[in-house]
């Protein structure tokens, strides 16, 4: 297949490819369609070469995550079915995320079964993809992967988009309790910021100034809490630090050292922490899908801690109530 940059010869490819997708014809892409083996060091990371050779795999299923509206629907990566994280991936009325049943529903929807090869991509960096990710495997999916680099590097490389949704065969998936091993709540953080777990890392993601309180949240963003800082004892380390200038993730030898510095080495259990769980999502990523470590993302964040009473706070910047 042509990589041409040219966006709208992309679209137009995407859209011939699409249909064929959908007639459940085999497309030649240069590469033979099964699924062939993703990076063996990575298997959780799928290349962009990787997933444009396999788009009419049977067994490769792809989910566009992206907040920005309207992008799905003016092109995505052919056979991509459109999961929208503030629906599909939480519950649309606790501060929860989405209900066992409801995300079995959308699975199967998705054409996914027990044996499917996932693969999550997304703007914003591919926060969102990680998110999913956590959600797939807290819910028992084996093999479910992330395109490096998401849905910018996808677009900036020419490759193929479609405006067409697929219509996949139902899937058999059957999702497994919810895995808590993979989450930490309120009263686990607790325990490390009052030094009754020791043990426990806590990595918080933010830039440097939410992690200081010198500011509540980035310019934009709607979710705040009442108090600014971080939890007592989290180590700051961005998100940022972790993804190359495109937006694909540094080698894993570049990633120990950059938490090792911090004290992040494998040798005791982590807990990462953002805003609203979606930065973290992808810090959890890295350490738990890549580095191999033990790992639990608190998905309710800085909007929950920071909005909860008695609860200790470091706060370095000396912001209150949006006040230096």
């Amino acid at each position: 297949m042509s990589t041409s940059t040219h966006p709208r010869r992309g679209v137009v490819r995407g859209v011939l490819l699409g249909a064929a997708v959908l007639a459940g014809s085999m497309v030649s892409l240069g590469t033979a369609a099964p699924v062939q083996a993703a990076k063996a060091s990575t298997p959780n990371i799928v290349e962009t070469s990787w997933l444009e050779a396999n788009l009419t795999a049977p067994k490769v299923r792809i989910i566009e995550v992206s907040t920005d509206p309207g992008v799905y629907e003016r092109g995505h990566i052919p056979g991509a079915v459109n999961f929208r994280w503030h629906t599909d991936f939480v519950d649309p009325v606790n501060r929860d995320i989405v209900q066992r049943k409801r995300f079995e529903e959308l699975v199967r929807a998705a054409g996914i079964s027990a044996d499917s090869t996932v693969v999550l991509y997304g703007d914003k960096n591919n926060w969102f993809a990680a998110w999913g990710v956590w959600i797939f495997k807290t819910y028992g999916a084996k093999d479910v992967r992330i395109l490096n680099g998401g849905r910018d590097k996808w677009v900036k490389e020419g490759r193929a988009l479609t405006p067409i949704v697929p219509a996949p065969a139902k899937g058999t998936f059957v999702a497994t309790a919810a895995d808590t091993t993979l989450r930490a709540f309120l009263p686990d953080v607790l325990k490390v910021a009052r030094k009754q777990d020791k043990a426990t890392k806590l990595v918080d993601i933010r830039s440097a100034d939410e992690f200081s309180g010198k500011i509540f949240a980035p310019a934009g963003f709607q979710e705040l809490a009442i108090r600014a800082g971080h939890v007592p004892g989290a180590r700051n380390v961005p998100w940022g630090t972790a993804v190359n200038s495109d937006g694909t993730f540094k080698s894993i030898e570049e990633l120990r050292r950059i938490y090792a510095a911090q004290g992040i080495d494998g040798k005791a259990p982590v807990i990462t922490y953002c805003r609203i769980g979606e930065r973290a999502a992808h810090t959890w990523f890295v350490l738990s899908q890549i580095l191999g470590y033990e790992v639990k993302l608190y998905d309710g964040s800085w909007t929950e801690y920071g909005n909860s009473v008695g609860v200790p706070i470091e706060n370095p910047a000396g912001t209150v109530w949006g006040k230096g």
